[in-house]
């Protein structure tokens, strides 16, 4: 693999562990999605994309194509590490093959947590997963379903859904009758997760939340 030019945020993937996990195996992986390895140019990069970089897996958070005036045209991309959860900035040249990481996303449900570990039940083959807390947990309640992430075998962690919606249980008292723009204040979820929301919204109500970016969306209409 060509050299890669990073400004790396975190320590050598080879000396980091992987998420704890305990699982009770079926036969079978059912309902499992499993994304080939194979390559791909750089210049094929999209958002979420998978690859394989330094023996670790990667997905593709952010890319630019580039080309200088002088020089050869690059790539210039952010990549978070599946297992650290850390992003690092990577420059490739353009055109450059890379191995695409061969993760499996299975759907599975949160279904209760046993003392500290977070347990995901297969509902066709009823398997469970058992995982730390992680960022994950953020916006996670019982009854939602999620892609656990396998790669080479072992769970490496989980993605939630585009938006949730989630319960405010505390938040400063709304202002009646404002419905514009233009004020907001601090809202802790049912999680336990505080994102930032618009003056009007009450204790009670749900709202819809952006998981990626932890950013609150809209308000639920009852």
């Amino acid at each position: 693999m060509a050299a890669l030019s990073a400004a790396a945020s975190c320590a050598s993937t080879a000396a980091l562990s992987r998420p704890a996990v305990s699982t009770r195996r079926a036969s079978a992986s059912r309902g499992a999605l499993q994304v080939r390895a194979g390559t791909i140019s750089t210049n094929d990069f999209k958002v979420g994309t998978n690859v394989e970089v330094d023996n670790a897996p990667w997905k593709v958070v952010e890319f630019m194509h580039v080309k200088p005036g002088k020089g050869s045209a690059f790539v210039r991309s952010k990549l978070k590490n599946y297992i650290t959860k850390c992003t690092n900035e990577k420059t490739f040249r353009a055109g450059e093959k890379l191995q695409t990481a061969d993760v499996e996303k299975r759907t599975m449900q949160f279904t209760y947590k046993d003392d500290d570990m977070y347990v995901f039940m297969d509902m066709e083959t009823y398997e469970e997963t058992r995982l730390e807390p992680d960022d994950f947990t953020k916006f996670l309640i019982e009854g939602h379903n999620c892609a656990v992430l396998s790669w080479n075998g072992k769970v490496i962690g989980v993605e939630l859904p585009l938006t949730v919606e989630l319960e405010v249980s505390m938040t400063d008292p709304g202002v009646k009758g404002n419905t514009a723009s233009g004020g907001d204040k601090p809202a802790t979820l049912e999680t336990g997760a505080v994102v930032i929301v618009p003056l009007f919204v009450q204790i009670g109500e749900k709202v819809v939340v952006d998981t990626t970016s932890g950013k609150y969306l809209s308000r639920v209409k009852k």
